[in-house]
C-alpha cells in the first residue's frame, strides 16, 4: 500500500467512524451494504451461476465476529420449514399447502455458495436450511468495512410463493429472493429468521446487477438499466436502433440506488409500454402479449400514475426515477421499484392490487419497518393508504373507505384467535389471524388513530413521519412519537392497548333519565382499552348536539375539526362508568357513541340508545 492508498484508506476509516457517531448522537445508526453481481441464466434448466462482491459497512456500534446470509430458494426444498410449516399450520396457504412437498429434483430451489472469502482471505460457512451462517476471518469494528466475494449458483423453483419458474398465467421467470441477501443486524441484533413464506427484512445499500439472459427475453427490474440502447426490448431511445446481437444472450446491465432488495422478471413474449408518472417517474409495464388482458393493462397506466401522484400528495415524493408493473408471481407482491402482479383479473382487481403494492414504495421501501416484527407497520399503513387511494382515484367515494378493515378486525376480535401485533410475522397460529392482524388492524391503526388526534393531524403525521424516517427502519415507537409532537396529545397508551394487547374496544350507553329539566347519560366502559368518546345526541325537535369527552392519559383533545361541540370533563380509564348532565327541556330521542364509526368498538349495539317507540 503506498503513501497515498494509506491517507485514502486513513480518511475512510475516520469517515465511516465519525458517520456511525452521527447517527447514534440521537440513538439511531443502520447498516449499509453494496452488491455487485453477475449471473447467468440458463432458460433451459432455469439454473444460474453468479459472481457476488459486498462491501459492508458497520455503523453499529458493536464489533462483529459473524454474519448470516438468506438463502431464500432453499425453502422449496421437500422437508423445509416452509414446507412443513405449509402442511401442519390449520389454514394453508392454497398456493403452497403441500406442493413444496411433491417438487422432483429438477423442480425444486436451491441456492448454494462457493469461494466465499472475506477481503481475499478465505472462510467457511455453514448452510442451514435458509440461511448462511459465517465466522469472520476478522471482527468488522465499528465505523469500519470489509468486502466479502462468492460464487453462487441457484436453481429458480416452480412458481409457489412469490418466486418461481413458469407461474399459472405462464410468465417464465419471476426472479425475487434469488440471490445470497446479507441479514439485516440492527439495535436488537441479528436476524436471520428462516423463510417460511411471510416477510422480509434487509440492509440499505446500492446494487449493480448484470443478468446475461437469452436475447429473446425481455427483463424488467430494480434500478435503472444502464445500456438501453444494446438491450432493445422498448428501452431504447426513441430512434435508435439496437445494434445487431453476437451470440445468443443479453446483457442486462441494471443500477439501483439505496434500496433494500432486487427483484427481476423475464419473459419472451412481454409487451413493455411506458408511461409518464409525476414529477418525472417513467412507468414501466410488462405483461404477457393474451388476448383479453391487453386492455385492462392499457387502462392500468393512467390509474397507476394517479395513485403515485396521491402518495406523492399524502405521504411524500415517490425518490426514484421509474418504477416497474410485471406481470408475474402468484398474486401481488412489492419489491424495490417493482411490483409483481398476476394479470389476468378483472379491472377492479388488477388496479387495486397495484395501488395496494405501488404504495408499499412509500411502506417498506422507504420507510423499511421490519416487517418480520411488525408487519402491521408495513401492510397495514400500505391498506390505509392504497383503500383512501382506490376510494378517490377508482371514484368509488365511500364515506368511510374502511369498514372492511373494522369488520374484519371485529371478526378477529371476537373469534378467540387474535394475537398481539407485536407477535412475528411467522409465528401466528393461523394465518386468518396473521392476515387480519397485519392488514386490516394494522389500517385501523391510522384511521382510528385520527379518530383520536383529528384527521388533519393524522395527515401532518404522515408527511412528517415520511419525512423524517425515509431511508431509514422506523419501529412502532417512531410513529407514534411523530403523532405525539404534531398532535400535542399523549399516546403511549394507543400503542401500547393496540399493538401490544388484545385489549378490545366496547363502550355502552347504559342509561339515560330525564327529571326536572336535566337529562342524565351514563356511560360504561366494558372493554380494556380506553378511547376518548364523541357523542352525539338527537332531540325531539330534529336537533342534535356533539360532545367530547377527553380521556384523561391524552393530557389534550383532539381539534373540533368544525364540529360544534361541548367539552365535557375527562374520563379517567379506571372508573368503568361516566355520567354528565344534559341541561334542557327537549326530551332525547337517540344518543350514539361514535356515530361516524372510526372507533374499532367490537359490540356497536350497545353504541346507541333509542328512546322508547322510536
Amino acid at each position: 500500500m503506498n503513501k497515498i492508498h494509506r491517507l485514502i484508506f486513513f480518511f475512510t476509516i475516520i469517515l465511516n467512524i465519525y458517520s456511525a457517531q452521527a447517527q447514534s448522537s440521537d440513538g439511531y445508526w443502520q447498516q449499509h451494504v453494496n452488491y455487485i453481481m453477475d449471473l447467468d441464466m440458463n432458460v433451459q434448466n432455469y439454473q444460474y451461476r453468479g459472481k457476488q462482491t459486498l462491501v459492508y459497512t458497520n455503523n453499529s456500534p458493536d464489533t462483529l465476529q459473524q454474519v448470516f446470509y438468506h438463502l431464500y430458494f432453499n425453502a422449496f426444498q421437500p422437508g423445509s420449514e416452509m414446507d412443513v410449516r405449509s402442511r401442519t399450520i390449520r389454514d394453508a396457504d392454497s398456493r403452497v399447502a403441500d406442493r413444496i412437498s411433491k417438487l422432483l429434483p429438477d423442480e425444486i430451489g436451491f441456492l448454494k455458495v462457493a469461494n466465499l472469502k472475506q477481503d481475499g482471505i478465505a472462510i467457511q460457512a455453514k448452510t442451514i436450511g435458509t440461511i448462511l451462517q459465517v465466522p469472520l476471518a476478522s471482527p468488522i469494528l465499528p465505523g469500519t468495512t470489509t468486502t466479502f466475494t462468492l460464487d453462487f449458483n441457484g436453481q429458480v423453483p416452480v412458481q409457489i410463493r412469490r418466486s418461481g419458474r413458469n407461474n399459472a398465467e405462464g410468465v417464465a421467470l419471476s426472479m425475487t429472493q434469488w440471490f445470497p441477501k446479507l441479514v439485516e443486524y440492527d439495535f436488537e441484533g441479528w436476524h436471520p429468521d428462516s423463510y417460511i413464506a411471510r416477510e422480509f427484512h434487509g440492509v440499505w445499500g446500492d446494487f449493480d446487477v448484470t443478468i446475461n439472459i437469452d436475447k429473446t427475453y425481455t427483463v424488467g427490474a430494480s434500478g435503472y438499466l444502464q445500456n438501453p440502447n444494446e438491450i432493445g426490448h422498448g428501452y431504447q431511445d426513441a430512434g435508435v436502433t439496437p445494434p445487431k446481437v453476437k451470440g445468443d444472450k443479453l446483457k442486462w446491465h441494471f443500477i439501483a440506488p439505496q434500496v433494500h432488495d432486487f427483484a427481476w422478471a423475464a419473459d419472451p413474449e412481454y409487451i413493455h409500454d411506458t408511461y409518464p408518472g409525476p414529477n418525472g417517474v417513467t412507468l414501466h409495464f410488462l405483461y404477457k402479449n393474451k388476448p383479453g388482458i391487453i386492455d385492462n393493462w392499457k387502462k392500468l397506466q393512467p390509474d397507476t400514475a394517479a395513485f403515485m401522484k396521491f402518495y406523492n400528495k399524502h405521504v411524500g415524493n415517490y425518490p426514484y426515477n421509474q418504477y416497474s408493473v410485471i406481470q408475474g408471481g402468484d398474486g401481488g407482491m412489492e419489491y424495490a421499484m417493482l411490483t409483481l402482479i398476476t394479470g389476468e383479473r378483472k379491472y377492479e382487481s388488477l388496479a387495486g392490487v397495484t395501488a395496494h403494492e405501488l404504495a408499499h414504495s412509500w411502506f417498506q421501501h422507504v420507510l423499511a419497518s421490519n416487517e418480520s416484527k411488525n408487519e402491521w407497520m408495513d401492510e397495514g399503513f400500505t391498506t390505509y393508504i392504497s383503500t383512501e387511494a382506490e376510494n378517490v382515484v377508482l371514484n368509488e367515494n365511500k364515506s368511510n373507505p374502511h369498514q372492511g378493515s373494522y369488520r374484519g378486525y371485529v371478526r378477529l376480535a371476537t373469534s378467540g384467535l387474535e394475537k398481539p401485533q407485536t407477535t412475528h410475522a411467522d409465528r401466528y397460529e393461523t394465518n386468518f389471524a396473521y392476515g387480519i392482524a397485519a392488514y386490516s388492524k394494522g389500517a385501523i391503526f391510522l384511521e382510528q388513530l385520527g379518530y383520536v388526534i383529528g384527521k388533519e393531524n393524522l395527515a401532518k403525521t404522515l408527511r412528517r413521519y415520511y419525512n423524517d424516517f425515509k431511508f431509514k427502519h422506523p419501529a412502532p415507537n417512531d410513529i407514534m412519537r411523530v403523532a405525539e409532537k404534531v398532535s400535542g396529545i399523549q399516546l403511549d397508551w394507543y400503542l401500547t392497548d393496540w399493538t401490544k394487547t388484545t385489549n378490545t374496544i366496547d363502550y355502552a350507553v347504559k342509561e339515560v333519565n330525564k327529571l326536572e329539566g336535566k337529562t342524565t347519560v351514563t356511560l360504561s366502559r366494558i372493554g380494556l382499552m380506553p378511547m376518548p368518546i364523541d357523542l352525539q345526541v338527537a332531540f325531539d325537535d330534529g336537533s342534535t348536539a356533539n360532545y367530547y369527552i377527553p380521556l384523561r392519559m391524552m393530557f389534550g383533545q383532539k381539534p373540533t375539526e368544525g364540529i360544534l361541540r361541548t367539552v365535557l370533563p375527562d374520563w379517567a380509564w379506571a372508573y368503568p362508568e361516566y355520567t354528565f348532565d344534559i341541561d334542557s327541556n327537549k326530551t332525547i330521542q337517540k344518543v350514539v357513541i361514535d356515530a361516524s364509526e372510526r372507533m374499532a368498538d367490537i359490540n356497536r349495539e350497545n353504541n346507541v340508545f333509542e328512546a322508547k317507540g322510536n
